[in-house]
């Protein structure tokens, strides 16, 4: 099946401080291909996934599951180890969810992580019926392209495969549980307003995590895809500031870029 345009994966081979970027359910490697360009022109090795289902049609994404998603990640970050002698996490939405079961997976294999709008729960009082209703209907409407800058357009799917919707609850809910296992630096980006993923998960990831480095910032002009946003330049800047502050050597990787 065709790739949707802007929905390849990417990787770039840099120094030896590698960042693995996590995308958003049903969305694609363009939605944070900025912020990895960003990374990489820093001198940074940059790997971005494209998670399986995603980037083609939404048919393709219903016979996908949570395990499927974290283990292209995983699979991702060993990639990066073999060559990084230290590795960080960068997410979007359920690509931040992904990003804290691996930093409470792999522990000091991880040496910090980014997030933006981190998914944690699946909201509403549909999301309850998604056992039984994703028998009966296959997709509910997009979630795609929440942005407040004009023109700002993520290429991501318009309609959510209920099948797909119902694993990524189960998922969330099992990581919820392991949250208190992240014990690396973080930083965390949010927005006030944003239609996909509530402050409230923010607010959860924040209180359940172990980590003692723990930054937290709001994207007060930005929606849920805070990536294309207007508040984009300043997570891009404070991406690299907050890696170079942790990673031994960055200054170096960063000067070559």
């Amino acid at each position: 099946m065709p790739l949707l345009s802007g929905a390849e994966p990417f990787r770039h081979e840099g120094g030896e401080v590698g960042v693995l970027v996590c995308h958003g359910f049903t969305g694609s490697p363009q939605s944070v291909r900025p912020w990895a360009d960003y990374l990489a022109e820093r001198g940074f090795t940059v790997s971005l996934p494209l998670l399986p289902g995603h980037g083609t049609r939404w048919q393709d994404m219903a016979i996908t599951g949570w395990q499927d998603w974290y283990a292209e990640v995983d699979r991702e970050l060993w990639r990066l180890r073999e060559t990084c002698s230290q590795v960080f996490l960068c997410g979007l939405s359920m690509g931040g969810a992904l990003a804290l079961r691996l930093a409470a997976r792999h522990g000091a294999a991880v040496s910090g992580l980014v997030l933006v709008n981190p998914a944690n729960k699946v909201h509403g009082l549909a999301a309850k019926a998604l056992p039984v209703v994703r028998h009966l209907v296959p997709t509910t409407k997009g979630i795609a392209s929440d942005i407040a800058r004009p023109g700002g357009v993520e290429v991501g799917y318009d309609r959510v495969p209920l099948h797909a919707a119902h694993s990524f609850r189960r998922g969330l809910r099992r990581l919820d549980a392991e949250l208190p296992q992240v014990t690396q630096p973080l930083l965390l980006m949010h927005s006030p307003e944003d239609h996909v993923v509530p402050p409230v998960d923010s607010a959860r990831i924040l209180a359940r995590v172990s980590s003692r480095d723990v930054t937290e910032r709001l994207l007060e002009n930005s929606y849920h895809v805070a990536t294309l946003d207007h508040d984009a330049p300043a997570i891009f800047e404070q991406t690299h500031a907050f890696i170079e502050r942790l990673s031994v050597g960055a200054r170096g990787a960063a000067t070559r870029g």
